[in-house]
């Protein structure tokens, strides 16, 4: 299975925060949305960092709360990994794991194309046990 098959199901749209935004509109986004992270970027197709609610808290406990009227660009991370539509799901998810992350952008051809969090992946993963295992069942009942 390819990420893009993820995102044809959950579609394309990804929240974007301005670098110079401030840590307080970064979380007004967050509650809003319902999300975890977003994606920094200037112009919603480049991607500058990303920054997830695990970022903020660690900041907040490592400065205080003196960090809410910072810029985003202080706390996101810029390294950011990303993968492209034809990215295989399985790959993904060890990448995932391996590397703690839980939310990876998906670019195409240098801009951002949609993000995928390790929920939709866990989720897609599995919906295909559960169609293999149908597929057995009925197998074995013929």
């Amino acid at each position: 299975m390819l990420i893009g098959s993820i995102l044809q199901g959950k579609g394309t749209s990804v929240a974007t925060v301005r670098p110079q935004a401030t840590v307080t509109e970064l979380l007004a986004t967050l509650a809003e949305l319902n999300i975890g992270a977003v994606v920094v970027s200037d112009d919603g197709a480049t991607i500058a960092g990303i920054v997830s609610e695990r970022d903020i808290v660690r900041r907040l406990h490592e400065q205080g709360a003196g960090i809410l009227g910072h810029p985003v660009s202080s706390i996101m991370t810029s390294d950011v990994r990303t993968c492209a539509p034809d990215a295989n799901v399985d790959e993904l998810r060890r990448t995932m794991t391996n590397h703690r992350i839980r939310h990876v952008p998906v670019v195409r051809n240098g801009r951002l194309a949609g993000i995928v969090s390790i929920g939709d992946v866990v989720k897609n993963t599995i919906e295909e046990l559960e169609t293999e295992k149908d597929a057995l069942v009925g197998y074995i009942h013929r």
